[in-house]
């Protein structure tokens, strides 16, 4: 009988009606009067077998056949009625009748009401924006998706592709990603799709089809440049210095134009980074350059004669010397008016550097007992390794003492600090990660069969150079996750230098490397051309340079 009777109600309803039916307690005789059965989704009034609580019509629509045999023959004159009683009443005692009506309803037909509101209360507003004269609102809604949510909101609608279109939005996705992004940034310049970003509407830039075509070229690119970090794939570019009387080139550091090393027959050469001939050489130095740094306006260099040496960027002349250090100057670091020089002497020199020939000692370091071969620094630390095989912190702006970093078993001879990250090579053929605030080692790498002489990391790699004469590539995030195994960590292993290799530096597309075999080898992991070997000995181009 109970199942005869609810077969109006919707599948689930039904359901929960049956097992209330059968549920219900059993008066004497074992009968169940149909009085005592109750509508599961009413609280107390009971519901009459014969037919099923009247379903709420929320429109002018027409019903289902369902629900259509459920209507009494008056509902439809009934309905008209109240719906002219209601549009004749206020907002607000609308809602307060809606308010009364829903309250008196079951959860079914709460259910029923919310699906049917869900779309009417959904806005359109990219499209209503720009009808309201508001597409600037619209346009910087949509520019903070990223590329993949960019293509989906294209396909929704004409309006929004049109938004996109005239917003130039792919042409802002590329500048941010360029802003941001220092390997987005070098595939800018080396392309030379610069030239269409970061101007206004004119008839030089093209339309966002332009952009939007460009997008999945440079992620292309991108890729290509990831498979060739970690396949080993380059080209190969090589100076041969020569040098009469010494070999060795100690020191180096390069920009897009040009590449200045440091040699151990005591000069300093200039080189054209394009055509890698020698632009100038600059001499003065009694002993060999062991660093160098320079920017837009001098270069500091550092010499076994104990002098550190400032010379103008353009003209070569030396415009300073500053004599202070009893035996040879290791390194040095300058940054926004300070620089920080360490020495075979043990000491570790703090200047200030107002200008290229006004530098003046600020305060002299002094706690290692052995000599001090690299310093490196932030507005926080200044951060130096030794041969007596530790690493200390000082305070940058106070010059006082902070920690020391124990645990390689020898001498350190290289090191690269930036935010929390101190990242050291030394003599024990192993590389050290350490957290400088707590002095905690994160990993040890090893790999290098000699000392580890040069090391450079940037946020997804470690590029280390050692006197085995092989320079490795190491996964750096691979590095900090304690889980990694590490077998993992070296992604490749370089082998073109015939000695020890002494520096490098590295960014998204090379390697640039000097070594003891008087060479400077560029490795380019962005040219590569379509025959190059991923094993092996790469195809090189060869240029020397011979004093006279």
């Amino acid at each position: 009988l109970a199942a005869d009777s609810c077969n109006c109600l919707p599948h689930t309803v039904r359901e929960r009606y049956i097992y209330t039916a059968s549920r219900a307690p059993t008066h004497r005789g074992g009968q169940s009067p149909a009085s005592d059965l109750h509508h599961p989704c009413s609280s107390s009034r009971p519901v009459s077998l014969s037919r099923a609580p009247p379903a709420v019509q929320l429109g002018n629509g027409p019903l289902s056949g369902s629900r259509k045999r459920s209507l009494r023959a008056n509902f439809e004159k009934e309905r008209e009625m109240c719906i002219q009683m209601f549009e004749q009443w206020s907002e607000t005692e609308q809602l307060e009748f809606v308010e009364h009506l829903i309250s008196r309803m079951c959860h079914y037909q709460h259910g029923h009401i919310n699906s049917y509101l869900k779309p009417m209360l959904q806005r359109d507003f990219i499209t209503a924006l720009p009808a309201r004269g508001l597409d600037h609102i619209a346009e910087n809604i949509l520019s903070f998706l990223d590329a993949r949510s960019l293509c989906s909101a294209e396909l929704v609608c004409r309006e929004w592709q049109r938004v996109i279109s005239e917003g130039m939005l792919w042409k802002k996705l590329i500048e941010r990603m360029v802003r941001t992004d220092p390997l987005w940034r070098g595939l800018s310049e080396r392309h030379q799709w610069e030239k269409y970003l970061f101007k206004n509407r004119t008839n030089e830039v093209p339309p966002n089809s332009y952009y939007h075509s460009l997008y999945p070229k440079i992620i292309q690119d991108i890729e290509t440049i990831e498979a060739n970090w970690r396949c080993g794939r380059h080209n190969l570019q090589r100076i041969q210095c020569r040098s009469e009387n010494s070999k060795g080139v100690y020191c180096l550091q390069y920009d897009d134009d040009k590449i200045i090393s440091g040699l151990r027959d005591n000069s300093i050469k200039i080189w054209d980074k394009h055509t890698l001939e020698c632009l100038k050489i600059l001499t003065g130095h009694t002993g060999s350059v062991l660093c160098l740094q320079y920017d837009d306006r001098v270069i500091v260099t550092g010499s076994s004669d104990s002098t550190v040496r400032v010379w103008d960027v353009s003209s070569g002349e030396v415009l300073n010397t500053l004599i202070h250090h009893n035996e040879a100057v290791l390194h040095l670091r300058f940054c926004n008016g300070l620089m920080v020089t360490c020495s075979k002497d043990r000491s570790i020199a703090v200047w200030d550097m107002a200008s290229a020939t006004d530098i003046s000692l600020r305060r002299v370091l002094v706690g290692h007992r052995a000599a001090v071969n690299v310093v490196d620094f932030d507005d926080k630390y200044i951060v130096s390794a030794s041969g007596d095989r530790t690493i200390k912190v000082w305070s940058t702006s106070t010059c006082e003492f902070v920690r020391t970093l124990n645990g390689h078993k020898r001498g350190i001879a290289c090191l690269q600090y930036r935010d929390r990250l101190v990242v050291s090579g030394s003599s024990d053929n192993t590389i050290r990660l350490w957290d400088i605030e707590c002095g905690a080692c994160l990993r040890v790498l090893e790999g290098h069969e000699e000392l580890v002489r040069c090391i450079r990391f940037d946020n997804k790699r470690i590029v280390s150079g050692a006197y085995d004469g092989k320079i490795k590539v190491w996964d750096l995030q691979a590095a900090l996750d304690p889980r990694a195994p590490a077998s993992t960590l070296c992604l490749r292993t370089l082998v073109e230098h015939s000695g020890r290799v002494f520096r490098l530096q590295f960014d998204e597309f090379q390697i640039i490397s000097s070594s003891h075999d008087d060479t400077i080898l560029i490795w380019d992991f962005l040219n590569v051309s379509p025959n190059g070997q991923t094993e092996g000995r790469s195809p090189s181009r060869t240029y020397t340079y011979i004093s006279r």
